[in-house]
């Protein structure tokens, strides 16, 4: 009878549910930057959310997107200001979350350098890694200091912000990380100094979100990924200390300390609520593509932004 009752309550036992899968393409290779991320993949925050994330840092850093878009990945970290080129280029996109809610980007120059003031960059040379967005960034910061694009050189310098800039190629280089190339610079024993973009000219945007494709998403999954990620930051905020030894011992790559200054400095910008948006950062920012000459029209907030929380968006 022992052996029977132990039959029948195996077979009305609920089996375990499977976790489910999601895939997330980074930016770029895995630094403080996706602090959330890898926090609520070692504290098992994903798991408590039903979810097995699988997190790629991708090869090449402007693919994401596009492997989103073709329904190959169910999320990617990306940029507001590339998103709205994107979505006016007819990629299927639009951000449903937040992972860093201000700009990092800076004018970057030499602290003790020929350029003290934004109006000594006539006549000189600015570095650049990504077109696109730069220009109408630079556009904006310049122009109100009397600067037209004809009085600048702009040089890709790919990746190379930093050196390029402590070699003496250029006078300046746009598109420099304030928590990262400020502190590899000092550590390097050059003192630089950044402009930050939304003192001049710019509006502020989200720096860093996450995006999907509309049309293949699966609204809920992305929700219990958003509280999963908004736990991690919880965490983070309330334990720097210790979340730096949970994130750095992720990989020994992080165990530095250009890393570990550049924590510190991200903090203070994680989203607090990644699935919450400011529908007026995202239409100002919109405006002032246009006004630049980036876009030709304007797309209503609703075209670039989904609150995957909201009822009624969850499948």
């Amino acid at each position: 009878m022992k052996s029977l009752l132990t039959a029948l309550a195996l077979l009305t036992a609920s089996p375990a549910l499977a976790a489910d899968k999601m895939t997330l393409l980074l930016d770029w290779f895995v630094n403080p930057d996706h602090g959330p991320i890898v926090i609520a993949q070692e504290k098992g925050y994903f798991a408590e959310q039903g979810l097995e994330v699988e997190i790629v840092a991708p090869a090449d850093p402007s693919a994401p997107p596009r492997l989103v878009a073709a329904g190959q990945a169910d999320l990617a970290v990306s940029y507001q200001p590339q998103l709205h080129l994107q979505i006016h280029e007819g990629l299927p996109l639009k951000r449903v979350g937040t992972l860093v809610a201000t700009p990092l980007n800076c004018l970057l120059v030499l602290k003790d350098g020929p350029v003290q003031e934004l109006a000594d960059l006539k006549g000189k040379k600015i570095g650049f890694s990504v077109a696109g967005v730069e220009e109408a960034v630079l556009q904006a910061m310049l122009g109100g200091h009397g600067i037209t694009p004809e009085d600048i050189e702009m040089i890709n310098v790919n990746f190379s912000l930093s050196p390029s800039l402590m070699s003496g190629q250029v006078d300046a280089v746009i598109g420099a990380f304030r928590n990262f190339e400020l502190n590899q610079m000092e550590i390097e024993g050059v003192a630089g100094r950044c402009f930050y973009i939304e003192e001049e000219g710019v509006p502020s945007y989200d720096e860093l979100i996450y995006v999907a494709n509309p049309d293949r998403m699966d609204a809920g999954k992305i929700a219990r990924f958003l509280a999963a990620t908004e736990k991690a930051t919880q965490f983070i905020i309330n334990n720097p200390e210790e979340s730096w030894e949970v994130f750095s011992a992720s990989s020994p790559e992080l165990q530095d300390e250009l890393n570990e200054r550049a924590w510190q400095d991200t903090l203070p910008r994680f989203a607090l609520r990644p699935a919450a948006f400011d529908a007026g950062r995202y239409a100002r920012f919109e405006a002032f593509l246009k006004d630049s000459g980036m876009i030709d029209a304007l797309n209503p907030v609703e075209a670039i932004v989904i609150d995957v929380t909201a009822q009624g968006t969850r499948p």
